[in-house]
């Protein structure tokens, strides 16, 4: 296993200009608040959705459950956390079934005073339903509550759909960085 390089953007919103899109969730679907009560339920929804995904390379913790239970307390627990960004995207399926964490996505300030997305992710099965646009103009919501005039975040260049979405969103590539890592790469 040698030394891997992973061309990431860095792209960025004007939020001073961006108004939310009408979002609408598909049927057993529902966004919750951050809470402190969710943590491992968002540990969970991020393991879910990258531990086969290509980020899971350049981010190893992202493949491993108890490394997305860390990430997450990091996260939270960090100066910058923005509860009003960090949401979590569950499927409540039929009637008495137990909901599932589908879905996360966590908001930061960063030390430049910009909202900082991180690690927006949707398990599989639950993709192409409009849960990581819907989970993406929420935790957008909150950096304008919070105040921010700027949303940033960071995205593996080869995430076409990724950057697709953040695009169509209206994020501007500003920057192109290159990540070490000794994984392999992901077949593609």
């Amino acid at each position: 296993m040698g030394l891997v390089f992973f061309k990431r953007y860095w792209m960025e919103l004007d939020l001073r200009r961006w108004s939310p899109p009408a979002v609408v969730l598909p049927s057993g679907y529902c966004l919750l608040a951050w809470h402190p009560d969710l943590l491992e339920s968002h540990a969970q929804a991020k393991y879910e959705s990258f531990r086969y995904d290509l980020d899971a390379n350049v981010f190893p913790c992202l493949g491993q459950q108890e490394g997305c239970l860390r990430l997450m307390q990091e996260i939270a627990r960090s100066q910058g956390f923005l509860p009003q960004a960090t949401w979590l995207a569950v499927f409540q399926g039929p009637a008495g079934a137990i909901p599932q964490p589908c879905g996360t996505i966590q908001g930061i300030r960063d030390a430049k005073g910009r909202g900082a997305v991180q690690n927006l992710g949707v398990v599989p099965q639950h993709r192409r339903r409009g849960l990581a646009r819907a989970l993406l103009c929420r935790a957008l919501e909150g950096f304008q509550q919070a105040g921010l005039e700027r949303a940033g975040l960071e995205v593996t260049a080869e995430n076409t759909g990724a950057v697709r979405l953040y695009q169509q969103i209206g994020f501007r590539h500003v920057e192109t960085l290159y990540k070490a890592s000794l994984a392999t790469p992901a077949a593609t």
